[in-house]
């Protein structure tokens, strides 16, 4: 079991000053074995944050991070799985299903991990999972009116089978959710099985 804090889009210092107290308050070192991040830290001192939460750390470079080293994708082999992560510049229209299972196709990954769109968003679409953990400060974003929710999400990760919590604060206080995927089983005797559809899983808001 491998316990995976998935954060992004920050926006510290530049948008919002820090993560919410709340948050803070859960996201403590000792539990956590990894954190992917889709990019927006921003600044040194919350990537260096990040690392005191867990020793393994992985970033994806947003739009106004200052570091200009993190790659613009990566891919993290989980056990059985394959986990590909970017920001989301690649996907227009932003957040778009067919455009990310396009993307889920070209990296070869059982999960793609993005961001960008600031919502959180969980889905399985044609046998592949996706998540969006949202900004983790609530910051703005101009794709939307209004303010975001913030949110992450926590993947416990047991061999084909991914559990997901999403942590949203809603009205000051912390609401979470669950989201369950499990590979589906290859093909036997080189027969595809039919490729379901979306199947909806976006909690929250």
């Amino acid at each position: 079991m491998v316990l995976v804090l998935v954060i992004g889009d920050l926006h510290i210092p530049t948008l919002t000053h820090d993560l919410p107290a709340k948050f803070k308050k859960l996201l403590v070192p000792g539990k956590i074995g990894q954190i992917i991040c889709t990019g927006n830290v921003c600044d040194k001192e919350t990537y260096d944050y990040l690392r005191t939460i867990a020793p393994e750390v992985h970033v994806v470079r947003g739009e106004f991070d200052e570091n200009t080293h993190f790659p613009l994708s990566i891919t993290i082999p989980h056990q059985s799985l394959r986990i590909g992560v970017v920001h989301g510049q690649q996907i227009v229209p932003a957040g778009d299903s067919n455009m990310l299972a396009a993307l889920g196709r070209q990296m070869d990954v059982d999960v793609l991990i993005s961001g960008g769109t600031h919502r959180f968003e969980a889905f399985e679409f044609e046998g592949r999972f996706f998540v969006n953990p949202g900004s983790a400060t609530g910051a703005w974003s101009g794709l939307w009116n209004g303010e975001a929710t913030p949110s992450f999400a926590l993947m416990d990760i047991q061999g084909p089978v991914i559990v997901t919590y999403v942590y949203q604060l809603v009205d000051g206080e912390v609401k979470v959710d669950k989201v369950e995927y499990r590979r589906p089983d290859p093909p036997k005797d080189g027969v595809d099985a039919s490729i379901p559809g979306r199947t909806e899983v976006t909690t929250g808001w």
